[in-house]
């Protein structure tokens, strides 16, 4: 981990498109200010962390899903195999 100090109204640079200024500091708080391209995404950490947890949840729930179809299919596969032997036993 790199840890800089900065005095209010001083910035961070990260790269040549992020910019971190202090703008505001009250106690233990300190207020930032962040310059970023739109597609670089900036949350607070908590937020990000939630975030993680409900990409996760939506993916187990899409696995679960997945098999569900699987075997879904794997019986009416099933079903169609044993209608077409029928079929063809009776030719």
């Amino acid at each position: 981990m790199l840890i800089l100090t900065r005095k209010l109204g001083e910035s961070i640079t990260i790269g040549e498109e992020i910019k971190i200024t202090v703008l505001e500091c009250q106690g233990k708080q300190v207020k930032l200010g962040i310059i970023a391209p739109r597609h670089v995404k900036v949350h607070r950490e908590e937020i990000f962390e939630k975030i993680q947890e409900e990409n996760k949840k939506s993916v187990a729930v899409s696995k679960d899903a997945l098999l569900e179809v699987v075997k879904n299919m794997q019986r009416t596969g099933k079903k169609k195999d044993l209608k077409e032997r029928e079929m063809i036993s009776s030719l």
